[in-house]
């Protein structure tokens, strides 16, 4: 019998409604969660309640301990995999962060509900019956962390939560899911061709790293205020191939020259930055004075990466570009 370690860190999926019928998200244990949805009979399953929070009160203190936790379970050969069970609104950037520092193997497999347990129509059951599965299928060592979601099976790096509300709540955009679960049984039709891991050092402050969105006509208020604010990084979520507001640029400067790390990434679902144009505010403006191009990755990625490369000690531009 194979053996599989549920992990809960609360969300939706463990939650409970109030008396005025609106959810608490994480009021549900993980014996209490499995319990309710109900879990296979064919694996053995040991269940750990870790946290109990809804997912936007996770911190990357949480994410650490719950690293710590992971490997403290994968110190045991009889494990085949591990389930996490987690908010929907930051299970993306977990899944991303989990991915780059877990050297193990083994899969880890992430996933949550859109609906609450007791709900009509509720995908608590289904998704972690078939985070289950997946967890303790062979063909998913070495893939890395994956999200498992309204049957799919996500790359962790390209993940997003697409709606806010439908069962269908995660997708990502060009790249499509790795494989599918259907009764039960996992197909997988696909595996990254490279997997990114990073050693960090568990005793080292956390650094804080800032996203700012630009939009036409944005000013550099909010950079001023992460500069006043000594943020070690801040990652610009530009437009296109990599611009930004010309109303910023001086601000930036300004960053870089106090030290700050900042990567520019796009908005757009697809496709890489890269110096293109020639103007104010454009990629090649922005590489020219100091500022990491930020490859493919949405903003989100791009912080939990930046932040765990900080951690790791590694020359963040190398890692990027």
């Amino acid at each position: 019998m194979k053996k599989v370690v549920l992990l809960t860190t609360g969300g939706t999926i463990a939650s409970k409604p109030n008396k005025e019928g609106r959810l608490v998200a994480g009021e549900l244990t993980g014996n209490e969660l499995a319990k309710i949805c109900g879990i296979p009979n064919d694996i053995e399953v040991e269940v750990i309640s870790i946290l109990q929070k809804p997912s936007m009160h996770i911190s990357i203190q949480d994410l650490l301990d719950v690293k710590i936790k992971i490997e403290e379970i994968y110190e045991n050969d009889t494990v085949n995999g591990i389930v996490l069970t987690h908010g929907t609104d930051s299970l993306e950037e977990t899944a991303y962060f989990l991915d780059l520092v877990i050297a193990d193997e083994r899969p880890i497999v992430i996933t949550g509900s859109q609906r609450a347990p007791d709900e009509i129509g509720s995908d608590s059951y289904i998704n972690l019956r078939h985070a289950i599965y997946t967890a303790c299928n062979d063909q998913l060592k070495g893939v890395g962390t994956v999200v498992v979601f309204n049957e799919r099976i996500f790359a962790a790096k390209y993940v997003k939560k697409e709606h806010a509300s439908n069962i269908q709540g995660f997708n990502a955009f060009g790249f499509g899911y790795l494989g599918i679960i259907d009764n039960d049984k996992v197909y997988l039709y696909q595996k990254p061709t490279t997997r990114e891991f990073y050693k960090i050092e568990a005793t080292k402050e956390i650094p804080t790293v800032d996203i700012i969105k630009c939009y036409l006509n944005a000013d550099d208020k909010f950079i001023r205020a992460s500069i006043a604010a000594n943020v070690s990084g801040i990652v610009l979520e530009g437009t296109g191939r990599g611009q930004v507001s010309p109303l910023m640029t001086d601000a930036i400067n300004e960053a870089l020259n106090k030290g700050i790390t900042i990567l520019i990434t796009t908005a757009s679902e697809e496709g890489y930055v890269y110096p293109t144009y020639e103007y104010l505010g454009s990629a090649y403006d922005l590489y020219k004075a100091g500022v990491i191009l930020g490859g493919d990755l949405d903003s989100k990625k791009a912080r939990i990466k930046l932040m765990v490369l900080e951690l790791a000690n590694e020359k963040i531009k190398e890692k990027f570009e």
